[in-house]
């Protein structure tokens, strides 16, 4: 083999398409598909790793220099000795699941307004309400006001398609200075470039503020190990009584028991929530007897065609570290993701 061939082991089921396109990106790439194992043996002149759950010892990899992740989120990854490897780039999945998941905000967000579950309520029962019109009676999405926890790709994606049905849009940023998104990675002609879409940008430690005047609040923060809830108490008592909760990040940057007490008192109007502090959510969890939340089984990033989207980011980056040049996505391990 060639001395400046690049040893890449793609630990996913991808197709043989999806490999058949990534194999043609450089004759220098030399790319082999190890699932759903991958031998001890395999890592040794390995130079880039594309992976999910699979990670080699340090020892067993000494060429390891990059390692692509399937996920945009890596909390579950932070602990593996090579992830912490100093010598080692580890790049994320953000922005392949901007177009699904802002669409589910925005479903989400609709099937709250026009009261769908209810709606299908009524349909199981083969029974048509008395006095529908009272009872299904929406505040449109349009002149509502959108508050964005965490703008980054996810968060940038809602934003674009909330814009479209004249929603206001509020957003926290943890750096101000940097509102442009260009070492990230996204789908063309989707979400927010330039960072113009918000009528105001806030600080994090502001949260509470922005809550206040929401419609709704959507929470795409990433969780960081050891840090407190995003969303406290404090931030529940600040929004409005007619206010839903969307939360698509992780369930602990939700204080899960005070949302419980929210919804229950009516404090908040509702919430959807995707993900939990504890999955699958038990059964006997409150949160599956109260009728104003929504709740799916973290499924909101998923797609028929993910592979294909993880696929496309990486060819992007695989043609740049063929050429040398930075790589999309790449992971800040002081900060967690």
């Amino acid at each position: 083999m060639a001395q400046d061939t690049i040893r890449v082991v793609v630990a996913m089921d991808f197709s043989d398409e999806i490999m058949h396109s990534l194999r043609a990106i450089s004759p220098r790439l030399h790319i082999e598909r190890h699932f759903p194992n991958v031998a001890d043996n395999v890592w040794e002149e390995t130079e880039v790793l594309y992976t999910l759950r699979h990670y080699p010892d340090p020892a067993l990899a000494p060429h390891l220099r990059w390692i692509q992740m399937h996920t945009a989120g890596i909390d579950h990854a932070m602990k593996q000795p090579i992830i912490r490897a100093e010598d080692v780039e580890v790049t994320n999945a953000s922005g392949v699941h901007a177009v699904q998941m802002g669409e589910y905000v925005m479903g989400m967000m609709l099937a709250f307004a026009y009261r769908v579950p209810l709606l299908l309520e009524y349909q199981a029962k083969g029974e048509w309400p008395q006095k529908p019109h009272s009872i299904f009676s929406p505040r449109e999405l349009r002149g509502q006001t959108l508050g964005i926890v965490g703008y980054g790709s996810v968060g940038r994606e809602v934003a674009r398609l909330a814009q479209t049905f004249g929603m206001t849009i509020l957003a926290t940023k943890r750096d101000l200075k940097h509102v442009t998104d260009d070492e990230g990675y996204a789908e063309p002609g989707t979400g927010d470039p330039d960072g113009s879409i918000p009528a105001r940008l806030y600080p994090p430690e502001a949260l509470a503020s922005m809550a206040t005047e929401c419609d709704y609040l959507v929470v795409i923060v990433p969780q960081i190990e050891g840090t407190p809830p995003v969303i406290d108490e404090t931030v529940l008592d600040s929004m409005k009584k007619s206010a839903v909760l969307v939360n698509v990040a992780r369930g602990a940057v939700v204080d899960e028991a005070a949302l419980i007490t929210a919804l229950s008192s009516g404090k908040i109007a509702g919430a959807v929530l995707d993900v939990f502090k504890e999955e699958p959510l038990p059964s006997t969890s409150p949160l599956w007897n109260l009728d104003n939340v929504i709740l799916t089984p973290h499924v909101s990033g998923n797609s028929s065609r993910l592979h294909e989207k993880c696929a496309a980011l990486f060819a992007e980056n695989l043609q740049r570290y063929v050429e040398k040049r930075p790589l999309l996505n790449r992971v800040n391990r002081k900060r967690g993701y």
